[in-house]
């Protein structure tokens, strides 16, 4: 295995780990169509607003570089804006609910 294939190995459990991660820190307000259960502001969730698109992101990454395969990276294509979609829709929903205590977190936190 060289040095790609190992990086790429690495990348991909790493960022799969953080995804589960984020999944286990989202506990019950974890939905597929965004709700407003409650806002998460611990753990991950403390520095970055979506952890789990960016750690999923970077899975995909790491999976196209063990596999040595670029066209991998295309699955990024469909994936990169469904995921800003969601974002979006996430953060209109999440406005809404918790108004400036949302902002103040959005304020404190990266993407």
């Amino acid at each position: 295995m060289n040095l790609e294939a190992v990086a790429g190995v690495t990348l991909a459990a790493i960022s799969f780990a953080l995804t589960v991660l984020a999944r286990v820190q989202l506990g019950k307000s974890f939905a597929v169509t965004p709700k407003a259960n409650d806002l998460i502001t611990h753990g991950l969730y403390a520095r970055l607003q979506h952890p789990m698109y960016l750690f999923l992101d970077l899975a995909v990454c790491g999976i196209a570089l063990a596999l040595q395969r670029s066209y991998v990276f295309l699955v990024l294509v469909i994936l990169v804006p469904l995921q800003m979609r969601n974002a979006i829709r996430e953060r209109v929903v999440l406005r809404a609910k918790f108004g400036e205590r949302y902002d103040a977190y959005r304020r404190a936190t990266w993407f």
